[in-house]
């Protein structure tokens, strides 16, 4: 008897039929299913910088990147800018796709620590690239990474504007709490890389998490929580209710949604 069908093989199969006048369709979902959380904590096979400066970010976004002379050394080839955007636990990408054409002159990542849907990702992207030549979405890109254990491996001290966690893990169980993307030590992390005035967004549909993202972001030093005025006129906020595919499922729910924004300050004068 036939065993289960190849989910690599059928998305090949996809790949190869579906390529018109040497345009790359986009990828289909349902051949990159996958579990919908991964323990963070797993020694997952990852490819990871020993230092933000030994990254090369030109194969992610060669629009960006400096002429190919610089690529010669052994050091990576210089950027004409930094990565600014980075979207934890970006899930299909409808963030970073929706953002992209808003902003198409600052560089958006999407880290996602699932293999299957880290690639959906960076198909989508690449997709999207080929079919707008010269357009937006030369600025948008996604690697398969563990931010819980490699954020400052990949940013610089101050390097970010704007960190979205969008309708992350509950992991409900008390003893799973620490397995939460929101906690006293990552926040430090998130303060690291992130420049004063810089954005943390969260959404959450669970109130209980959103609760617990509140209270331990209110309590780091580096944060503080936007007032609800300029929350709602923020348009990324709107993006965020609305282009992720979380977001989208909860909506179609009718289900509530918790957002909170924080802004990081200014470090004191040690």
């Amino acid at each position: 008897m036939a065993g289960p069908s190849n989910k690599r093989a059928h998305r090949d199969n996809f790949r190869s039929s579906t390529a018109k006048n040497g345009v790359v369709q986009l990828p289909r979902k349902r051949f990159y299913r996958q579990r919908a959380h991964a323990n963070p904590f797993s020694d997952h096979q990852l490819i990871y910088p020993s230092s933000p400066e030994e990254m090369d970010w030109s194969a992610h976004y060669p629009e960006f990147a400096e002429n190919a002379a610089t690529a010669q050394s052994s050091t990576p080839p210089k950027m004409k800018k930094d990565v600014e955007i980075v979207d934890i636990g970006c899930g299909f990408g409808g963030l970073l796709v929706a953002l992209a054409p808003l902003m198409p002159q600052t560089l958006m990542l999407g880290l996602e620590i699932r293999s299957n849907v880290a690639q959906f990702v960076q198909e989508r992207i690449w997709a999207l690239r080929s079919q707008n030549p010269g357009g937006p979405y030369q600025n948008a890109a996604c690697l398969r990474a563990n931010s819980m254990k490699f954020m400052p491996n990949f940013f610089k001290k101050g390097q970010l504007s704007k960190v979205f966690i969008c309708f992350p893990d509950p992991h409900f169980k008390v003893r799973k709490h620490k397995a939460r993307i929101v906690s006293t030590t990552l926040n430090s992390e998130y303060a690291y890389v992130m420049r004063p005035g810089g954005m943390v967004y969260t959404i959450t549909d669970v109130e209980a998490l959103h609760e617990w993202m509140v209270e331990h972001l209110d309590a780091h030093p580096a944060f503080e929580r936007v007032p609800e005025e300029e929350e709602k006129s923020d348009e990324c906020v709107g993006i965020m209710l609305k282009e992720t595919e979380e977001g989208k499922k909860v909506e179609r729910n009718k289900g509530p949604k918790f957002v909170a924004l924080f802004r990081r300050l200014e470090d004191p004068p040690w």
